[in-house]
């Protein structure tokens, strides 16, 4: 351990977090698939329902070691 440093820390990661109400594993791994394939029937409807600015690759280091901070801070 380092002092001065609040664990848990992530030290590395990997995509975003699926979004809200998508259907837990089952239902993120089938938007995925539909963003994936720019000839889907289905992609219109999934970006009007996710947001255009949803990308499914980006990981936010700081922001995920900032929510671990606020969720595991001492009381």
């Amino acid at each position: 351990m380092v002092e001065g440093v609040s664990y848990p820390v992530c030290i590395t990661g990997k995509r975003n977090c699926p979004p809200e109400d998508c259907g837990g594993v089952w239902g993120n791994e089938a938007l995925l698939a539909i963003m994936a394939n720019p000839t889907h029937p289905e992609p219109a409807e999934q970006i009007d329902w996710i947001g255009e600015e949803f990308d499914p690759d980006e990981f936010d280091l700081e922001l995920a070691n900032t929510v671990l901070a606020a969720r595991f801070r001492k009381k």
